[in-house]
């Protein structure tokens, strides 16, 4: 199976409120799919018509080949992996004994827990009780929570929103591992770092509407402008144009052994989405 999920015409209406219109796109197997846009613009919406939570108000979304309606049942739960902002855990119980009555429940051996301990960088704290952790803790125990039973499709809602440079470093290597071993993950985040480092594709959501979908590099030469960033040793930048318009240009600062550094004027992701919605993406 090449898409693992696939949308057709997907709208969903709360009252007089249009949460989705129109949205279509599939996410391919083994791929890391991103799902962008600022908070109230329907990724989570989406998320749970996926996983078949919600309802949709018309259209179609399939994954692994069935319908939404039909992913209550057991067997497809068993392959898909959810961590999302309201994802609970038994406060009175540490971390380790939380993930042991997951394991139970999802007929996974306890050997699982340190393989996923180690991913999130929590081997050491084990013990502890889940009361007691920090945030960033706590969304480090629910993303090892939601990859016990290696789902093959993994939807993640802001994995690292409360997490230190390191440790979001650290979950950014153990999703391309797996990502490497067939896992399809379909990422939300702020962070568009975290999308440019993960993200085979994108797709930008705004207003219940999908703006753009393209990988990142196309999107970034896609709005270009078609200028080059020269950085000179007197501290100066100049802009001069691509190709063979600014080369006798390029050509004069080099001879004269003036150039630090060239680099193309393509814009970031985040720069992308402000220039299509006007919106900055804030959490």
């Amino acid at each position: 199976m090449e898409n693992i999920i696939e949308v057709k015409n997907l709208a969903k209406v709360f009252g007089n409120q249009t949460a989705l219109e129109d949205v279509n796109f599939n996410v391919k197997k083994g791929e890391t799919f991103g799902f962008l846009g600022p908070s109230g613009s329907g990724k989570t919406t989406t998320i749970k018509i996926l996983t078949g939570q919600l309802l949709q108000t018309s259209g179609d979304a399939e994954v692994f080949g069935v319908k939404n309606t039909s992913l209550n049942n057991g067997s497809y739960r068993k392959r898909i992996g959810v961590l999302s902002d309201n994802s609970g855990l038994y406060q009175r119980l540490s971390i380790i004994e939380n993930l042991k009555f997951f394991c139970d429940l999802y007929d996974v051996p306890h050997k699982r827990i340190d393989e996923v301990l180690e991913l999130v960088n929590l081997t050491n704290e084990k013990k502890k009780g889940i009361s007691k952790l920090s945030k960033g803790m706590t969304q480090r125990v629910l993303l090892a929570r939601t990859l016990l039973h290696e789902p093959e499709l993994l939807f993640l809602d802001e994995p690292t929103s409360a997490l230190d440079p390191t440790n979001s470093q650290q979950i950014h290597e153990g999703l391309r591992r797996l990502t490497e071993k067939g896992t399809t993950i379909f990422l939300t985040t702020h962070d568009m770092g975290e999308a440019e480092t993960l993200c085979d594709r994108v797709a930008f959501l705004h207003k219940g509407k999908i703006q753009l979908l393209d990988e990142p590099k196309a999107l970034r030469r896609q709005f270009a402008d078609g200028t080059l960033r020269v950085e000179l040793k007197s501290g100066n930048v100049v802009s001069i144009p691509a190709g063979a318009k600014g080369a006798d240009e390029l050509y004069q600062f080099m001879s004269k052994d003036e150039v630090v550094s060239v680099h193309s004027n393509e814009p970031t992701l985040g720069d992308i989405f402000v220039q299509v919605t006007g919106k900055e993406l804030l959490v």
